[in-house]
């Protein structure tokens, strides 16, 4: 018997399994209200356009696009373009668009806002992520990122449940820190909150997918999800 309502708040991990999440704020908003970014909103279908103050770079958000393409990040020179679609875990995609003004040289509130320097194969082994060749592989082998250098998508990162769509993509001359950003927050085992009625049906059933409460647990929310993964991972090693 489920028992969650779609109403419920929840905890899940692995975060790639989690879908988007609500948390569209934390991708626009900072853009807009720490660094001072131009944008229009259309109320009527809620899509969003950011321009950077040199028109150098811009951010588009459709929540409407008929092919699931949620987020949308395009430098003009040299031209590089990244892609999230609407499963995306927005975590994720926050830390590649509040990275953004730092690729720009505004430095401002750089303090709060880290850019990772470490190599993804070091990421991929810091998460228990398998490396072979350009692939780096989750431990439950449903989700990759792959690296294929001189194409026009650069680096892509796709799940087994959502063939149709990858959950990114990066084209070349991207610069690898945002990739690396995006995958340090996405293959990291730290859980993620959402409304149960926002957790993929395919997730809910997933016997590697953990959902727990975030009402009625005895401790904080997320030392109550990380127990019950300790105690998961040495039930299945026994």
């Amino acid at each position: 018997m489920n028992p969650y309502t779609h109403d419920d708040r929840v905890m899940v991990s692995p975060r790639y399994m989690a879908g988007a999440g609500d948390r569209i704020a934390d991708v626009i908003g900072p853009l807009i209200h720490l660094f001072g970014w131009r944008h229009e909103h259309d109320a009527a279908s809620g899509h969003i356009r950011i321009d950077s103050p040199d028109g150098s770079m811009f951010l588009d958000f459709n929540p409407l696009h008929p092919l699931g393409r949620w987020v949308t990040v395009a430098h003009h020179e040299p031209f590089w373009e990244v892609m999230f679609s609407r499963q995306t875990p927005l975590e994720a995609v926050a830390a590649v668009t509040q990275a953004l003004p730092q690729l720009l040289g505004d430095a401002r509130h750089a303090e709060r806002i880290p850019i990772t320097d470490m190599p993804l194969e070091q990421l991929a082994e810091l998460n228990d992520w398998s490396a072979d060749g350009g692939t780096l592989t989750s431990p439950d082998l449903y989700c990759s990122l792959r690296h294929t250098p001189g194409e026009d998508v650069s680096w892509q990162v796709e799940h087994l449940y959502y063939e149709n769509e990858p959950l990114a993509t990066f084209t070349q001359d991207t610069p690898e820190a945002l990739v690396g950003n995006f995958f340090a927050h996405l293959a990291t085992p730290l859980a993620v909150e959402r409304a149960y009625a926002d957790v993929p049906l395919s997730t809910r059933h997933a016997d590697s997918a953990l959902i727990t409460p975030v009402r009625g647990a005895s401790v904080n929310p997320h030392v109550y999800h990380a127990l019950t993964q300790l105690d998961r991972a040495t039930a299945r090693r026994r």
